[in-house]
């Protein structure tokens, strides 16, 4: 049964009262696009765009999971509250992540200043669902000074986080290749920050080198973020504070320079892109269970009627069918 809005306020009320029961709650309604929804955002928004969203991706078995752990670490030690939501594959079957809360993250049980969330990717190209940016506004609302959000890995699809997160922390390993396969991944796209991890490893200086004559030849300017290399061995918590180092001074940068406004909007007319399309598919989706909906697709069947037509029939717009 759906939550009344009491119920909801009484949710929000006690999670900014620091009830993570509540939050967990929030967060499932929110994960599984619960009927109450909406009246879940229009009480949490207001309460947003005070935290810093660090976004940490790269390849698989770069060590992500470990870094973010240290991170999570040093930001404590700042007295600063961290979330860390991490972006698992999704169940072919149940559509919900596969890995569950982090194992590795446990080390963080018991100190209320770090929440840990596992969400599905629920099989988005770009890496990460609607669901998990909501989330994150969920967590924003909380009072969370930083959340970390850890994708599954990184590709040419994968931007998703560069629209989400203000920083974004790309990790490599000397394994991920030289430089050309760096660019080649849409690497310097979406980095503002490198590290090379387990760089005790051979040809981890030379990655560093050819990373750092790569950013080099970037266009730039005396207003322009160079993205800064850095070196680390997470397990063994090496070069990790100079890494946070490194991404602070990028949210002191988005101050400065005017861009944290730019990518805040950006973010926000994506977020009003994905309700729209959301809301879109849905009706779609019950249209073809309808009678007329059976009718059309009987039509199509049958070549009686080509897919724009059936588009243009379907929404009410004839503009459709024009180039």
């Amino acid at each position: 049964m759906a939550a009344s809005e009491s119920s909801v306020k009484k949710l929000v009320k006690d999670m900014k009262a620091g009830s993570r029961l509540s939050l967990a709650r929030l967060i499932s309604k929110v994960e599984n696009r619960s009927k109450d929804l909406t009246e879940i955002m229009e009480a949490l928004y207001p309460m947003t765009g005070k935290t810093q969203i660090w976004g940490i991706t790269g390849p698989p078995g770069a060590g992500k999971s470990t870094l973010v752990d240290r991170l999570a670490a040093q930001l404590r030690a700042q007295k600063k509250r961290v979330a860390i939501v991490a972006v698992d594959p999704s169940s072919p079957f149940s559509g919900g992540a596969i890995l569950g809360d982090r194992i590795r993250m446990q080390s963080h049980t018991g100190d209320e200043g770090v929440y840990v969330r596992s969400l599905a990717s629920r099989g988005k190209h770009g890496g990460l669902s609607h669901a998990t940016k909501e989330v994150v506004l969920v967590l924003d609302a909380a009072g969370f000074d930083v959340v970390l959000v850890e994708t599954a890995g990184v590709g040419q699809t994968e931007l998703d986080i560069l629209k989400l997160a203000q920083t974004v922390l790309v990790v490599l390993v000397p394994e991920s290749g030289d430089s050309i396969q760096v660019m080649k991944a849409g690497l310097m796209e979406i980095a503002h920050v490198f590290a090379v991890n387990k760089s005790d490893r051979p040809e981890a200086d030379k990655l560093v080198r050819e990373l750092i004559s790569m950013v080099g030849m970037n266009p730039h300017d005396e207003h322009s973020w160079m993205i800064p290399v850095h070196k680390t061995e997470a397990v063994r918590d090496v070069g990790v504070k100079e890494l946070v180092g490194a991404i602070d001074a990028h949210q002191k940068w988005l101050t400065q320079s005017g861009m944290r406004k730019v990518k805040a909007v950006e973010f926000l007319k994506d977020e009003v892109s994905d309700i729209l399309t959301e809301k879109l598919s849905h009706s779609i989706t019950h249209m073809f269970e309808t009678q007329s909906g059976k009718e059309v697709l009987e039509q199509l069947y049958n070549r009686t009627l080509d897919p724009y037509q059936a588009a243009a029939l379907v929404s009410g717009d004839a503009n459709i069918r024009q180039k």
